[in-house]
């Protein structure tokens, strides 16, 4: 059955036919459309969203009356209204539902507000990646017409006063589109999707696996790899493709796949497709939209309005918070190649929001961007600035080179007499010289990054690598109450997360 036949729903039909102009015209059209729709809510009154709209410069009066965000600032100003069931605070109506989203270092879960609109916006985005699949070359389309392998958090959602709430994985299952779910392409299925019991979960998709004519594999690759491993291993298959021979595309998001890739190549018959997406509980940002690309194009015209600051000393404290009053940019007005923290404003009332993400854009004419890592996860103890996209590409180039599986990993700094080192702890079922891993690593790095091969002559005196089993990682994890597809291992440890860490460690 081939999807670009299906006769969509009108809405749908038609957002996907917007006119195509210059990117400053479309932000701005998206910002107005925001601003008329919030401007009767507490946030719009407050902040004068009648005043903007009369402005001949919108884009820059809503930066200049409006304040950027963090998730703290604005919960406590705001969304812990809507939480009460108070209608029309930062956007109109009741929120119904609040994805649970506990990031990767702090302790208690955030409520990320989740629209009717926000979901409608995420399908539409979804499906305008599905149809960028036509222009990709020398894969096979047919699997696009097979089923849909999407392995998220529970559809059973808990119940608040007024609210749904739980991982936006299953808030997006829970509400995926009629016309898809009656095609029969939804797997696992509406039964083993409401499973809260990650193990449970994957046992019964295991169980069913035999069943199901796989094209497309959706989800966080830690879980997905350890769901298949679990069906080769009942099946005793050579790989995945003797049983789901269409599975030709993997959609991944959330962490960056380089450090899984060489676990999956070994769980294939064959090479298969991946597909970069940039979903988070706010929104559906990017997508790859190009197959000969790294890059994830900006979704700039469905009800994302992006502003970007610069991810410097100007702008961002030493732990890697944004100060009050920060610098912020337009898309068309920032520059390739440079490292910028993202603010949206979006149909759920998020305003001016820091994501907690840093981003790169290296195709200007085409908006695409990489992921570079998060504002508070870098290392830089005496001005290495090392990212976790340094990180990921040597993990990546060793694993490679070494052939050898790391599905995690993680970083910290510690003290080296009166100087530096850094600590890697990396998760491998595979044979490693962990001596022989920390020269790699670091040469790797000194090759990536300019700042760090001068520091590693001066204050940053040593690299340490320990290996441990992904068990430990799954393990420790499980007992911060944090499993699942919406939480990943920080790739930096600090402050709290390393003390629990540390403590962890030591009673293995």
């Amino acid at each position: 059955m081939a999807l670009f036949d299906i006769k969509l729903p009108v809405y749908l039909a038609k957002a996907l036919n917007i006119p195509v102009s210059d990117v400053r015209r479309q932000q701005l059209r998206v910002l107005k459309k925001l601003l008329k729709k919030a401007r009767f809510t507490e946030f719009g009154q407050k902040y004068l969203y009648d005043e903007i709209l009369l402005s001949k410069h919108p884009g820059k009066k809503f930066q200049q009356i409006v304040p950027a965000f963090n998730y703290d600032k604005i919960y406590q100003e705001w969304w812990y209204k809507t939480l009460e069931g108070t209608p029309d605070v930062c956007w109109p109506g009741v929120i119904k539902y609040f994805a649970l989203s506990s990031g990767t270092s702090e302790a208690a879960s955030k409520y990320i507000p989740i629209t009717r609109e926000l979901i409608k916006s995420n399908t539409l985005t979804s499906i305008r990646q599905l149809i960028s699949l036509a222009r990709y070359e020398n894969v096979p389309k047919s699997a696009i017409g097979k089923g849909w392998l999407m392995l998220g958090g529970s559809t059973q959602l808990q119940k608040g006063p007024t609210f749904f709430a739980g991982d936006l994985s299953g808030i997006q299952q829970k509400n995926i589109p009629f016309w898809f779910q009656g095609l029969g392409l939804y797997k696992p299925g509406k039964k083993i999707a409401k499973e809260k019991d990650w193990a449970k979960k994957i046992d019964e998709i295991v169980e069913n696996a035999p069943s199901w004519d796989i094209g497309f594999l959706v989800g966080v690759p830690a879980w997905l790899q350890l769901c298949i491993e679990k069906i080769i291993e009942k099946y005793q298959l050579n790989s995945i493709h003797d049983l789901w021979p269409n599975l030709a595309f993997y959609v991944h998001g959330g962490v960056s796949m380089e450090p899984y890739k060489k676990g999956f190549e070994r769980l294939m018959g064959k090479p298969i497709t991946y597909i970069e997406t940039y979903l988070a509980s706010e929104g559906f940002l990017a997508y790859q939209s190009r197959q000969e690309t790294k890059g994830m194009q900006l979704a700039i015209n469905n009800n994302i309005f992006f502003e970007f600051v610069p991810f410097d000393e100007k702008n961002f404290d030493s732990e890697g918070n944004m100060i009050d009053q920060p610098e912020a940019f337009m898309l068309h007005e920032i520059e390739q190649n440079k490292d910028y923290a993202i603010l949206i404003s979006t149909n759920a009332g998020a305003w001016r929001y820091a994501i907690g993400d840093t981003v790169r854009l290296i195709d200007k004419e085409r908006n695409e961007i990489v992921i570079t890592g998060r504002t508070k996860h870098f290392l830089s103890l005496v001005g290495e600035h090392l990212s976790v996209d340094n990180m990921n590409k040597a993990i990546e180039m060793v694993s490679s080179e070494q052939n050898v599986s790391i599905p995690e990993f993680t970083v910290t700094g510690i003290p080296f007499g009166n100087f530096f080192a850094h600590k890697w702890y990396i998760a491998s079922n595979d044979n490693i010289d962990a001596e022989k891993f920390s020269t790699l690593i670091d040469e790797k790095l000194k090759q990536l990054n300019d700042d760090y091969e001068v520091e590693r002559k001066h204050a940053l005196k040593a690299v340490e690598v320990q290996v441990l089993s992904e068990k430990v990682f799954l393990d420790f994890m499980a007992s911060k109450g944090k499993i699942g597809g919406q939480h990943k291992f920080p790739r930096v440890l600090k402050g709290k997360m390393l003390e629990d860490w540390h403590a962890f460690l030591q009673q293995l």
